[in-house]
C-alpha cells in the first residue's frame, strides 16, 4: 500500500507541476528542437525560409489595381523579369514607413554582378519619396538580396496623409547569361511613429570610431537561420558554424539605444590540396531592424584562412538619421540587427562542396539608454527596442537554456516560475495525503 500511494501521489504531484511549467512557456520557445528545425527550414526556390505566417499577394502591373499592405504583416509575392509591380500603403501624416523587400532567385539561376532589385515609395502624384537598390555583386551568386523603400515623415517630399505606392522592379544588366523567369519576394512593411517631443535634427558628430580588438574567447556553435524570420540570436561572443557553397545564414544581434555593434567574420582554410582563387567568396552583410542595409564586406579566398570586419558604426541613436553617410544613417533605432553570411556557389568549383568553417566575432559596446520618446507605438509593436518580452527575440535563438529564456520572454522570471511550480507541487501533495488519510480504516 505504501508503494502504491507513493507512486500515485508522485504522479499527482508531477503532472500538474509539468502542466504549469509547460503553460508558462510561450509558443516561440517551446523546445530547442522545434526552434532548430524552424531556423533551418527553407521553402523558397533559393533555399530561403519565408515567414511561416506570410500572406500571399499578387503585385499589380499598375497603381490602379495595387493591393494594400498592412504594416506588421509579412507577405509573399513574385516579381517577373520585366516590368514593375505595385502595392498600396495608407499612411497618416506623422508616420514614417519602411517597406523591406527581399528577392529570392532560384538556386540554379545565373546572375550577373549588376543584377538585382529596386524598391521605391511614391505618392499619389508619382513623386518618389525614396528608393533603394540591391545587387548580387562580384560573387555572381543567386543569393537573397534586400532593398527598402521609405516614406520619411521628417523630409520635405511626400508629406501628409494619404495613399502611397510601393514599386518593386528588377534591375537587369542585359547580360545574355542571366536566367529569365520570376523571383520570389518577401515583403515586411513597418511603421515608426513621430516623437512626442522634438529632438536634435543633426547627427552626433563625436563618437568612438576606433576598431576594437577582436574577441578571442572560446567559440560556441550556433547554426544560422535561412531567412530574416528564422534568424538565430547572437549575443556578444565568438560563434562558429559550417556553411556550404550557395548557402545564406541569418543571425540577429540585439543592439539597444546607445550601443555600438562590431562584427568580424573569419573563413577557415579548405583543408584540401586544391589551388585557385575565388573573388568575393564570402559576403557578410549587416541589416538594421527594418531590414535596411547598413554595411557589408566580402573577402576573396585561396583556400587559406581569411578574415574581414565591418566598418566601425556609431552608437545607435535616433538622430543618426540626419547623417549624410548611409552607414551612419542606417543605425537610427534599437532592435535586432541582422548579420547575413553568404558563401558563393563558385567556391565549390575550386575547393569542393565543404562545409567550410565560419567564425563570427560579435561585440556590443556601450551602456544602453532609454532612447527617444515616441508619441505612439511602432507596427509591429516593440520592433525598435530590446527587451525579453518583445516577441521572444532572445528566446527564439534556441540556446542551450531555451526554456529559461522562453520563460523570460513570456515576462515570467525563472525564480517566479519555480516558485509557482513548487507551490502547485506542495498543494497537490497535501491534497493527496489528505485523501489517503481519509481512506484509511479506523481502528
Amino acid at each position: 500500500m505504501t508503494r502504491r500511494w507513493r507512486t500515485a501521489a508522485w504522479r499527482g504531484i508531477c503532472v500538474p507541476a509539468v502542466l504549469v511549467l509547460t503553460a508558462l512557456l510561450p509558443a516561440s520557445g517551446a523546445s530547442a528542437a522545434a526552434e532548430a528545425a524552424a531556423a533551418s527550414s527553407a521553402d523558397g526556390a533559393g533555399g530561403y525560409a519565408f515567414a511561416p505566417d506570410a500572406r500571399t499577394v499578387t503585385g499589380a502591373a499598375s497603381t490602379t489595381d495595387a493591393v494594400p499592405l498592412d504594416p506588421g504583416t509579412t507577405y509573399r509575392s513574385t516579381l517577373p523579369d520585366k516590368g514593375e509591380r505595385y502595392f498600396r500603403l495608407e499612411l497618416t501624416a506623422g508616420t514614417t514607413a519602411y517597406v523591406p523587400v527581399t528577392a529570392v532567385p532560384p538556386a540554379a539561376a545565373t546572375v550577373s554582378a549588376s543584377d538585382g532589385i529596386e524598391v521605391s515609395i511614391e505618392d499619389a502624384n508619382g513623386t518618389a519619396c525614396d528608393y533603394d537598390s540591391a545587387r548580387f555583386g562580384a560573387g555572381l551568386s543567386p543569393r537573397p538580396v534586400t532593398a527598402v523603400g521609405r516614406r520619411d515623415a521628417g523630409r520635405a517630399l511626400c508629406q501628409g496623409a494619404g495613399t502611397f505606392y510601393v514599386v518593386v522592379e528588377r534591375i537587369v544588366s542585359g547580360s545574355r547569361t542571366t536566367t529569365p523567369g520570376s523571383w520570389d519576394l518577401e515583403i515586411a512593411p513597418v511603421t515608426e511613429p513621430a516623437l512626442a517631443k522634438a529632438g536634435a535634427t543633426t547627427a552626433p558628430e563625436a563618437w568612438n570610431s576606433a576598431s576594437p580588438e577582436p574577441l578571442t574567447s572560446d567559440p560556441r556553435h550556433r547554426t544560422g537561420g535561412a531567412g530574416f524570420s528564422a534568424a538565430r540570436t547572437l549575443e556578444q561572443g565568438v560563434w562558429q558554424t559550417g556553411i556550404t557553397p550557395g548557402q545564406t545564414l541569418y543571425y540577429a544581434v540585439p543592439v539597444d539605444w546607445g550601443q555600438q555593434l562590431h562584427a568580424t567574420v573569419d573563413l577557415g582554410s579548405s583543408g584540401g590540396d586544391a589551388r585557385g582563387y575565388v573573388s568575393a567568396a564570402l559576403n557578410l552583410s549587416l541589416y538594421n531592424p527594418v531590414r535596411g542595409p547598413v554595411d557589408d564586406v566580402s573577402l576573396g579566398y585561396d583556400g587559406t584562412q581569411k578574415s574581414s570586419s565591418l566598418d566601425p558604426l556609431p552608437p545607435v541613436a535616433y538622430a543618426n538619421r540626419y547623417a549624410a553617410s548611409g552607414t551612419e544613417n542606417a543605425v537610427r533605432f534599437a532592435g535586432a540587427y541582422y548579420l547575413v553570411v553568404h558563401l558563393t556557389g563558385q567556391t565549390a568549383d575550386t575547393f569542393g562542396q565543404g562545409p567550410y568553417g565560419v567564425t563570427l566575432r560579435v561585440r556590443v559596446d556601450g551602456t544602453p539608454n532609454s532612447g527617444p520618446g515616441y508619441a505612439g507605438s511602432s507596427v509591429p509593436k516593440g520592433i525598435f527596442g530590446v527587451s525579453w518580452d518583445r516577441g521572444g527575440l532572445l528566446a527564439a535563438g534556441g540556446d542551450d537554456d531555451t526554456a529559461m529564456r522562453a520563460l523570460a520572454a513570456g515576462g515570467i522570471g525563472t525564480g517566479t516560475a519555480l516558485l509557482l511550480v513548487l507551490g502547485v507541487w506542495t498543494l497537490t501533495a497535501r491534497r493527496a495525503q489528505s485523501r489517503v488519510s481519509a481512506q484509511k480504516p479506523t481502528a
